[in-house]
């Protein structure tokens, strides 16, 4: 048998911009995803997946010869998609008159937005020995900053520069990680339409990723937690105004202390709020039970 392992991650800054070249900084996290596999002696795929809990959530069995045919199962299709795409990057994968059974194991909520797909394709791609990248590109789309993370255990600055990714270990680990918490807003958001929405705004957008990029490499360098919230206020500010959309502390949390900035796509999964011994308290009071700390969350 053989196992595989990828980082769930974090955009921190650079959300929209880093499709367009911004930089981005980007956060590993001590979650993620395995995947097992073990040979089988006929040409088929058993294809079980565990949530957090253990509890089989996804399961599907076909023939590797029906790999390119459509299935009516969204979830299944998807998946023969990447596996398909695999074996055009490596024509030996899957190719041997063998099969394969295999098991992947998440070790945070389907919900949380860590990157369920972007572990996913990492660990196939390691499987196949193919570029995740590329695999990347050829199925799902995106920045690759999400491939990234799951290839790195430190924080990253992530570029992608004529459509190659350069990715860069950073030493962000500021004094003031004590006072970073991620809280998880109780819904999923699809990353997919926030890219839609992003690439439905037919403006330049060169000046934004020039302005996105400087603050990254500003925030990357703040020096204490006041500037830091100050750099945060403007990210979300800059992005706000460029999709034409409320930032969160001023449509949901008005009256919170701290600063708050949202994380990836717009409008769910995880947030990142600076405070205090009180911000847990701020958010359960509020319906929103996932608080984690920095060194809950982030590898590093």
């Amino acid at each position: 048998m053989n196992t595989y392992y990828s980082n769930g991650k974090l955009l921190i800054t650079g959300e929209y911009a880093v499709l367009d070249g911004a930089l981005a900084l980007a956060l590993p996290t001590k979650f993620g995803q395995n995947l097992q596999v073990s040979e089988l002696d006929v040409p088929s795929i058993i294809w079980e997946s565990f949530s957090v809990e253990k509890t089989l959530w996804f399961q599907t069995e076909f023939q590797i010869s029906e790999l390119g045919v459509l299935n009516a199962d969204k979830r299944v299709a998807t998946l023969q998609n990447i596996l398909v795409e695999a074996q055009k990057l490596n024509p030996n994968f899957l190719n041997d008159g063998k099969g394969a059974f295999v098991q992947t194991f998440l070790s945070f909520p389907n919900d949380w937005g860590l990157g369920t797909s972007s572990t996913l394709i990492n660990n196939i791609a390691q499987w196949a020995n193919v570029d995740a990248f590329q695999l990347l590109h050829n199925s799902f789309g995106g920045s690759g900053y999400d491939i990234a993370c799951a290839q790195n255990n430190t924080p990253i600055l992530y570029q992608n520069k004529n459509s190659k990714p350069l990715i860069q270990a950073s030493n962000f680990l500021p004094d003031f990680t004590d006072a970073l918490f991620f809280v998880h807003l109780n819904k999923k958001q699809d990353s997919k339409e926030g890219i839609q929405l992003y690439r439905s705004i037919d403006e330049d957008k060169k000046e934004f990723v020039d302005q996105i990029s400087e603050l990254t490499a500003q925030i990357l360098g703040a020096p204490n937690l006041l500037i830091f919230e100050k750099l945060l206020e403007a990210h979300e500010h800059l992005v706000g105004e460029f999709l034409n959309i409320v930032p969160l502390k001023q449509s949901l949390f008005t009256d919170y202390f701290g600063a708050i900035k949202s994380l990836g796509a717009w409008g769910g999964d995880f947030i990142l709020v600076t405070g205090n011994e009180q911000t847990p308290a701020y958010f359960n009071e509020r319906g929103y039970e996932t608080v984690l700390t920095y060194k809950e969350m982030i590898l590093a």
